[in-house]
């Protein structure tokens, strides 16, 4: 996937310019409720680079749904290539228990997967109550949570590199 620069995204965090362009980040994005999963990339992508992340410096992985998050996080995670990932997707309620084992189990994965590799994974998984709601977060304005992932990864990331060494 090819990414373009994008134009400054207002709070995002940057890091020094030098340690900006070294970073790799690796964005894993669940297919499923597609419409919602595409804008939170889109507005985490313009963010990173935003940011001062080159946009060959971000690669986006897709996986069928959240539940298959953790197991591509941890693939990458293990290989050691990437500062950080970030983990978009939507799970939606509907009208069985499904919404929570998917939405628990894919946030336990996630925080297992950091922990173990000692790589940040920043969780960005909407977890709604209905369609309207997840729509409303993943808007194409300044309240996209794509654009709080990038923002979280790049603090840490900053954060991180104070205390590195």
């Amino acid at each position: 996937m090819r990414l373009r620069a994008a134009k400054s995204t207002a709070g995002t965090p940057q890091l020094a310019r030098s340690a900006a362009a070294k970073m790799r980040l690796a964005i894993i994005r669940a297919e499923y409720n597609a419409e919602i999963t595409a804008s939170l990339e889109k507005k985490c992508v313009e963010a990173l680079i935003a940011g001062g992340i080159p946009a060959r410096n971000i690669r986006v992985f897709t996986v069928p749904g959240c539940f298959e998050i953790p197991v591509l996080a941890g693939r990458l995670a293990a290989r050691k290539r990437y500062d950080a990932l970030i983990a978009l997707g939507a799970v939606i309620r509907g009208e069985t228990y499904h919404f929570e084992l998917v939405a628990d189990g894919c946030a336990r994965g996630i925080m297992e997967v950091s922990l173990r590799h000692n790589v940040p994974v920043i969780f960005e998984v909407l977890a709604t109550y209905n369609r309207r709601d997840a729509l409303r977060r993943a808007g194409n304005n300044q309240h996209n949570k794509g654009i709080e992932a990038a923002q979280s990864a790049l603090a840490l990331l900053r954060t991180l590199s104070k205390i590195k060494g």
